[in-house]
């Protein structure tokens, strides 16, 4: 089984408390749509040893409140035919750009955000310029896409598309704008039967391929 969630923010006991008591069982995965925060600081780093014990995997694609130089420093590797970090036995991150093939399900993946509230945060300790993608990884997801000719069976990020962040009556943030640009090319050039994202701290279902997500699980069988 695949179970699909939003934002964790290194929160140990309200990441649990969205399974209702019931873990996940060791051929289970669990994938975060961003803001996974366990790997931020030492404050996590209790919670974190735990996750590392849980019986089921945990991936997740980054989002923009990461350590992503801490993310960075894990080994990379290919895995499930998209490149990762391997940041325990059990939890992986699923870089960007990447198409991994999971339980005979094809996943693209393309992380980070823009973040709003940097002006409260600290360059280099609690936001990292890293957050939003480079043009090195804009150019990997596209080769991804016409390798993949354009069809996957999911895909999954942080930030959502222009025309979902607007439908959920939010304004876009100029400065995420060419991320959420970029999402919005790949919603109308990408034959996919679902995407779920994470960012807006709601549950939402923009239409019926697109749904926001914070402590809701989405499961695939």
């Amino acid at each position: 089984m695949i179970y699909i969630t939003g934002d964790t923010h290194g929160y140990y006991d309200q990441f649990i408390a969205r399974f209702n008591g019931v873990l996940p069982s060791q051929n289970d995965i669990v994938i975060v749509c961003g803001d996974f925060g366990f790997i931020f600081s030492d404050r996590q780093q209790e919670d974190f040893d735990k996750l590392k014990g849980f019986p089921c995997s945990i991936l997740f694609v980054d989002g923009n409140h990461e350590n992503f130089p801490k993310i960075f420093s894990y080994p990379e590797e290919e895995w499930c035919g998209g490149k990762i970090h391997r940041i325990a036995p059990n939890i992986i991150h699923l870089m960007r750009g990447q198409l991994f093939t999971i339980n005979e399900k094809t996943f693209f993946t393309m992380g980070g955000a823009y973040s709003i509230d940097r002006g409260w945060r600290i360059r280099g300790k609690s936001w990292f310029e890293e957050e939003l993608p480079s043009n090195e990884e804009y150019k990997t997801a596209s080769a991804t896409l016409e390798k993949c000719g354009y069809k996957v069976d999911y895909i999954l990020t942080h930030e959502a598309p222009e025309s979902a962040i607007m439908r959920m009556g939010i304004t876009p943030n100029p400065r995420g704008a060419e991320l959420a640009g970029y999402l919005e090319w790949l919603k109308r050039t990408t034959d996919f039967k679902m995407w779920f994202f994470g960012h807006y701290h709601q549950e939402c279902t923009i239409d019926e391929k697109l749904i926001c997500l914070y402590e809701n699980i989405i499961t695939l069988s």
